[in-house]
This record gives C-alpha cells, sequence and structure tokens, in this order.
C-alpha cells in the first residue's frame, strides 16, 4: 500500500535546505512512499541536482510561488498565502492527491490554515499538534503540546477523545490510557 505526503518544501527556518535531502533519504528507506516538495519549482530542481536526484514516481514537484514567513501572523498568511507552499500542500490534502502533509513551517499558520480548508470532524473544535515522546517502556503520545492555554472541559476531552484513537490506530492499543498535564497556570 503506498501513501503519498505532499511537503512543504520551503517552510521552516532552513527550508528545501533541510527538507529535500530529508525527502531523499526517507525516500530511500521506504519502497511504497511518495513525495509532493512543494515550493519554488527552480529552486528545488536545483536543490535535488545538488543532490543527484531527480523527479519520477516517487518524487513529484508542485509549483508554489509564495512562502510563510516564521513571524507571520497566520490571519495573515491565511488571507494573502493562497499560493504559499504550505497552502498549496494542505490543498493537495483537500483534494485527494496527498494522504497527509508535512511542514516545518509557521504552526500557527498551518493550524489556521488546515483548520480552514480540511475543516475538523464533526464534534471536533479545534485541531491538536501531537508527538510521540521515548519513555523507559516504549513512548507516549501528547496532545496540543501547549498551543491552547484556555481550553476547555470539552476541548480537553475531544483532545483525549483524538489521542485514544489515534494511539488505538497507529500503536494497536485496544485500550489507552488517556492523562492530562497541567502548565501550571493556577
Amino acid at each position: 500500500m503506498s501513501l503519498t505526503i505532499a511537503l512543504d518544501a520551503m517552510g521552516g527556518d532552513h527550508g528545501q535546505h533541510v527538507v529535500v535531502p530529508a525527502a531523499l533519504s526517507v525516500l530511500k528507506e521506504n519502497n511504497e512512499l511518495k513525495l509532493i516538495l512543494v515550493g519554488d519549482q527552480e529552486t528545488l530542481v536545483a536543490a535535488l541536482k545538488r543532490h543527484g536526484a531527480d523527479v519520477g514516481p516517487r518524487l513529484q514537484i508542485r509549483h508554489a510561488s509564495q512562502v510563510v514567513s516564521m513571524d507571520e501572523l497566520p490571519s495573515v498568511a491565511l488571507r494573502t498565502k493562497k499560493d504559499s507552499s504550505m497552502r498549496v500542500a494542505i490543498n493537495l490534502v483537500h483534494e485527494g492527491k496527498a494522504s497527509a502533509c508535512v511542514s516545518a513551517g509557521n504552526t500557527g499558520a498551518l493550524m489556521a490554515t488546515s483548520r480552514f480548508v480540511l475543516k475538523t470532524l464533526s464534534g471536533i473544535d479545534r485541531p491538536a499538534i501531537i508527538t510521540a515522546l521515548p519513555t523507559m517502556s516504549g513512548h507516549t503520545h501528547m496532545l496540543d503540546l501547549g498551543a491552547n492555554v484556555d481550553s476547555s472541559a470539552d476541548v480537553l476531552f475531544q483532545f483525549a477523545v483524538m489521542g485514544s484513537v489515534l494511539v488505538q490506530a497507529v500503536d494497536n492499543n485496544p485500550a489507552p490510557k488517556v492523562g492530562l498535564l497541567n502548565i501550571g497556570e493556577e
């Protein structure tokens, strides 16, 4: 089963200088993976050539003429950067041409744009960023990671449901434990 991921190749502090070599490395490790590098086509073609690579069936380029800067307000990026590498990558998911979008760019803009373009599931008010953290016996998943300091009880419950469903699917754990970590605001 193949998986196609759209990569915001221009986002983040180092953009294509990090994304292109990482993309090539992960393609070598996983034969079922397909990647779409999203960004300035000329820049990306040159970066691929520097690494001795080219586009092909498992690596494509989708041109985007704009970039969301790391210090840009999410509302400004959402309104004015409709052809940014981030927005085009998210649109590829919306159009069904990619199963997921990955960006190391402006987190606020990524969340705002994703919520606008992809919407949320019924009963979910806010998206949540998740990561796996190592533990003594494997790993644990943490949602939200401090992005929302004013979450209501309903939103915390939604985060718990989303995390539980993800762990059931990804880790094949039929009964994950859910906990709450306080950020210290009394």
